[in-house]
Protein backbone atom coordinates (compact mmCIF):
# COMPACT_ATOMS: atom_id res chain seq x y z
CA UNK A 1 0.00 0.00 0.00
CA UNK A 2 2.54 2.43 0.78
CA UNK A 3 4.58 1.65 -2.85
CA UNK A 4 1.57 2.18 -4.32
CA UNK A 5 0.57 5.48 -2.38
CA UNK A 6 4.27 6.76 -3.24
CA UNK A 7 3.80 5.83 -7.13
CA UNK A 8 0.49 7.49 -7.33
CA UNK A 9 2.32 10.82 -5.54
CA UNK A 10 5.19 11.06 -7.48
CA UNK A 11 2.99 10.69 -10.86
CA UNK A 12 1.12 13.43 -9.69
CA UNK A 13 4.36 15.52 -8.70
CA UNK A 14 5.65 14.87 -12.71
CA UNK A 15 2.20 15.37 -14.11
CA UNK A 16 2.27 19.24 -12.09
CA UNK A 17 5.87 19.55 -12.59
CA UNK A 18 5.05 19.18 -16.93
CA UNK A 19 1.89 21.30 -16.42
CA UNK A 20 3.51 23.99 -15.08
CA UNK A 21 6.10 24.27 -17.58
CA UNK A 22 3.59 24.30 -20.28
CA UNK A 23 2.14 27.40 -18.63
CA UNK A 24 5.69 28.98 -18.06
CA UNK A 25 6.40 27.98 -21.92
CA UNK A 26 2.98 29.80 -23.13
CA UNK A 27 3.54 32.45 -20.81
CA UNK A 28 7.25 33.59 -22.24
CA UNK A 29 5.81 33.01 -25.71
CA UNK A 30 3.33 35.55 -24.99
CA UNK A 31 5.69 38.08 -23.48
CA UNK A 32 8.09 37.47 -26.38
CA UNK A 33 5.30 38.05 -29.27
CA UNK A 34 4.05 41.73 -26.85
CA UNK A 35 8.00 42.68 -26.73
CA UNK A 36 8.41 44.97 -29.49
CA UNK A 37 12.00 46.85 -30.52
CA UNK A 38 13.45 49.14 -33.21
CA UNK A 39 17.52 49.33 -33.79
CA UNK A 40 18.83 52.45 -34.86
CA UNK A 41 21.84 53.58 -35.70
CA UNK A 42 23.27 56.83 -34.82
CA UNK A 43 26.25 58.63 -36.83
CA UNK A 44 28.65 61.46 -35.24
CA UNK A 45 31.50 63.20 -37.44
CA UNK A 46 34.25 65.66 -36.12
CA UNK A 47 36.93 67.41 -38.47
CA UNK A 48 40.14 68.13 -36.50
CA UNK A 49 43.51 69.34 -37.37
CA UNK A 50 46.53 66.77 -36.82
CA UNK A 51 48.65 67.48 -33.97
CA UNK A 52 51.76 65.50 -35.31
CA UNK A 53 53.52 65.92 -38.78
CA UNK A 54 56.38 63.73 -39.98
CA UNK A 55 57.87 65.14 -42.73
CA UNK A 56 60.70 63.19 -44.60
CA UNK A 57 63.26 65.05 -46.26
CA UNK A 58 65.50 62.57 -48.64
CA UNK A 59 68.70 63.53 -50.40
CA UNK A 60 71.04 62.49 -53.02
CA UNK A 61 74.95 62.61 -53.61
CA UNK A 62 76.95 60.77 -56.06
CA UNK A 63 80.92 60.09 -56.16
CA UNK A 64 83.31 57.89 -58.04
CA UNK A 65 84.74 57.26 -54.29
CA UNK A 66 83.38 56.41 -50.38
CA UNK A 67 84.94 58.96 -48.98
CA UNK A 68 83.87 61.38 -50.86
CA UNK A 69 80.52 60.53 -50.71
CA UNK A 70 80.80 60.53 -47.00
CA UNK A 71 81.66 63.85 -47.23
CA UNK A 72 79.63 65.48 -49.40
CA UNK A 73 76.21 63.68 -47.49
CA UNK A 74 77.31 65.27 -44.32
CA UNK A 75 77.72 68.95 -45.89
CA UNK A 76 74.37 68.58 -47.23
CA UNK A 77 72.86 66.36 -43.69
CA UNK A 78 74.64 70.29 -42.36
CA UNK A 79 72.98 72.59 -44.54
CA UNK A 80 69.64 70.55 -44.14
CA UNK A 81 69.58 70.90 -40.17
CA UNK A 82 70.67 74.21 -40.27
CA UNK A 83 67.69 75.46 -42.89
CA UNK A 84 65.53 73.89 -40.43
CA UNK A 85 67.32 75.44 -37.38
CA UNK A 86 66.77 78.94 -38.68
CA UNK A 87 63.24 78.01 -39.31
CA UNK A 88 62.35 77.47 -35.42
CA UNK A 89 62.80 73.94 -35.96
CA UNK A 90 64.27 72.57 -32.58
CA UNK A 91 67.05 69.51 -32.69
CA UNK A 92 65.30 66.93 -30.64
CA UNK A 93 62.40 67.31 -33.51
CA UNK A 94 65.06 66.13 -36.13
CA UNK A 95 66.36 62.85 -36.82
CA UNK A 96 69.29 61.53 -39.52
CA UNK A 97 68.62 58.08 -41.40
CA UNK A 98 72.12 55.92 -41.90
CA UNK A 99 72.90 56.67 -45.36
CA UNK A 100 72.12 54.27 -48.16
CA UNK A 101 75.20 53.49 -50.73
CA UNK A 102 75.11 51.84 -53.97
CA UNK A 103 77.99 50.57 -55.48
CA UNK A 104 77.21 50.76 -59.23
CA UNK A 105 80.20 48.51 -60.20
CA UNK A 106 79.35 45.65 -57.93
CA UNK A 107 75.32 45.22 -59.33
CA UNK A 108 74.97 42.04 -61.28
CA UNK A 109 72.97 44.17 -64.31
CA UNK A 110 72.52 47.16 -65.99
CA UNK A 111 74.70 49.38 -67.76
CA UNK A 112 77.56 49.70 -64.51
CA UNK A 113 80.20 50.27 -67.16
CA UNK A 114 79.16 53.84 -68.62
CA UNK A 115 78.07 55.37 -65.79
CA UNK A 116 79.53 58.35 -64.69
CA UNK A 117 79.59 57.81 -61.03
CA UNK A 118 80.20 54.25 -59.36
CA UNK A 119 78.93 55.08 -55.90
CA UNK A 120 75.25 56.98 -55.34
CA UNK A 121 73.63 57.54 -51.90
CA UNK A 122 70.90 58.78 -50.09
CA UNK A 123 69.67 60.10 -46.90
CA UNK A 124 66.80 60.89 -44.80
CA UNK A 125 66.42 63.68 -42.33
CA UNK A 126 62.70 63.51 -40.91
CA UNK A 127 61.37 66.30 -38.86
CA UNK A 128 58.66 64.88 -36.00
CA UNK A 129 56.97 67.81 -34.76
CA UNK A 130 53.52 69.38 -32.92
CA UNK A 131 54.14 72.51 -34.94
CA UNK A 132 51.79 71.17 -37.70
CA UNK A 133 50.80 74.13 -39.28
CA UNK A 134 54.54 76.05 -38.86
CA UNK A 135 56.22 72.73 -40.69
CA UNK A 136 53.78 73.31 -43.61
CA UNK A 137 54.64 76.74 -44.30
CA UNK A 138 58.56 75.94 -43.66
CA UNK A 139 57.92 72.95 -46.84
CA UNK A 140 57.46 75.94 -48.81
CA UNK A 141 60.65 77.13 -48.04
CA UNK A 142 62.68 74.11 -49.87
CA UNK A 143 63.98 75.30 -52.93
CA UNK A 144 66.10 77.03 -50.65
CA UNK A 145 67.69 73.97 -50.16
CA UNK A 146 68.31 73.31 -53.85
CA UNK A 147 69.92 76.37 -54.54
CA UNK A 148 72.38 75.83 -51.16
CA UNK A 149 72.98 72.60 -53.70
CA UNK A 150 71.46 69.87 -52.17
CA UNK A 151 69.72 67.42 -54.08
CA UNK A 152 66.38 66.77 -52.59
CA UNK A 153 64.96 63.40 -54.16
CA UNK A 154 62.64 60.90 -53.53
CA UNK A 155 59.12 59.79 -54.68
CA UNK A 156 55.61 61.16 -53.14
CA UNK A 157 55.73 57.55 -51.75
CA UNK A 158 59.15 57.06 -50.36
CA UNK A 159 59.16 60.67 -48.72
CA UNK A 160 55.30 61.43 -48.14
CA UNK A 161 54.27 63.62 -45.47
CA UNK A 162 52.16 62.01 -42.54
CA UNK A 163 50.15 64.30 -40.32
CA UNK A 164 48.32 61.98 -37.17
CA UNK A 165 45.92 62.78 -34.86
CA UNK A 166 46.50 61.39 -31.25
CA UNK A 167 43.83 62.74 -29.02
CA UNK A 168 41.55 60.57 -29.70
CA UNK A 169 40.45 60.08 -26.12
CA UNK A 170 39.50 63.60 -25.86
CA UNK A 171 37.28 64.08 -28.23
CA UNK A 172 35.68 60.17 -27.84
CA UNK A 173 32.95 61.26 -24.52
CA UNK A 174 31.24 63.75 -26.80
CA UNK A 175 31.43 62.29 -30.07
CA UNK A 176 29.89 58.68 -28.26
CA UNK A 177 27.10 61.45 -27.11
CA UNK A 178 26.26 63.09 -30.32
CA UNK A 179 26.03 59.45 -32.21
CA UNK A 180 23.55 58.15 -28.95
CA UNK A 181 21.52 61.14 -29.92
CA UNK A 182 20.91 60.69 -33.55
CA UNK A 183 20.23 57.70 -32.81
CA UNK A 184 17.56 58.79 -30.01
CA UNK A 185 15.73 60.62 -32.62
CA UNK A 186 15.79 58.44 -35.66
CA UNK A 187 14.03 55.92 -33.01
CA UNK A 188 11.60 58.82 -31.72
CA UNK A 189 10.65 59.54 -35.98
CA UNK A 190 10.04 55.61 -35.86
CA UNK A 191 8.06 55.37 -32.75
CA UNK A 192 5.68 58.73 -33.71
CA UNK A 193 5.26 56.71 -37.44
CA UNK A 194 4.05 53.51 -36.02
CA UNK A 195 1.93 55.28 -33.41
CA UNK A 196 3.98 53.83 -30.33
CA UNK A 197 5.89 55.30 -27.60
CA UNK A 198 9.50 55.17 -27.31
CA UNK A 199 10.61 53.14 -24.43
CA UNK A 200 13.95 52.20 -22.53
CA UNK A 201 17.02 50.88 -24.20
CA UNK A 202 17.49 47.61 -24.35
CA UNK A 203 21.11 47.33 -26.10
CA UNK A 204 23.44 49.74 -27.37
CA UNK A 205 26.78 49.46 -29.24
CA UNK A 206 29.74 51.38 -29.34
CA UNK A 207 30.96 51.06 -32.90
CA UNK A 208 34.60 51.51 -34.13
CA UNK A 209 36.09 55.18 -34.28
CA UNK A 210 37.47 55.89 -38.09
CA UNK A 211 39.86 58.67 -38.63
CA UNK A 212 40.70 59.52 -42.39
CA UNK A 213 42.09 62.35 -44.91
CA UNK A 214 39.15 65.09 -45.22
CA UNK A 215 40.32 65.16 -48.65
CA UNK A 216 43.40 64.15 -50.40
CA UNK A 217 44.59 67.84 -50.72
CA UNK A 218 44.15 68.85 -46.97
CA UNK A 219 45.60 65.77 -45.26
CA UNK A 220 46.53 67.64 -42.34
CA UNK A 221 42.48 67.93 -42.11
CA UNK A 222 41.14 64.97 -40.32
CA UNK A 223 37.63 63.52 -40.50
CA UNK A 224 37.07 61.70 -37.17
CA UNK A 225 33.86 59.01 -37.49
CA UNK A 226 31.37 56.88 -35.33
CA UNK A 227 28.35 55.24 -35.11
CA UNK A 228 26.40 53.91 -32.63
CA UNK A 229 23.78 51.39 -32.61
CA UNK A 230 20.58 51.25 -30.20
CA UNK A 231 18.36 49.35 -29.76
CA UNK A 232 15.06 50.70 -28.01
CA UNK A 233 11.68 49.26 -26.80
CA UNK A 234 8.55 50.48 -28.44
CA UNK A 235 5.88 50.87 -26.15
CA UNK A 236 2.09 51.16 -27.32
Amino acid sequence: MESKSSWVTGVGILLGLCLLGLILGKAAIEVKEFERTVTVKGLAEQEVLADVVIWPIQYTEASNSLEGIYADLEKSEEKVKSFLKNYGVSEDEITVSTPFVTDKSAQQYGGSNNTQFRFVATQTVTVYSENVLEIRKLKTQLPELGKQGVALTGNEYQVRTEYLFTRLNEIKPDMIEASTNEARKAAQKFAEDSNSKLGKIKTAYQGQFSISNRDKNNTHIKKVRVVSTVVYYLDD
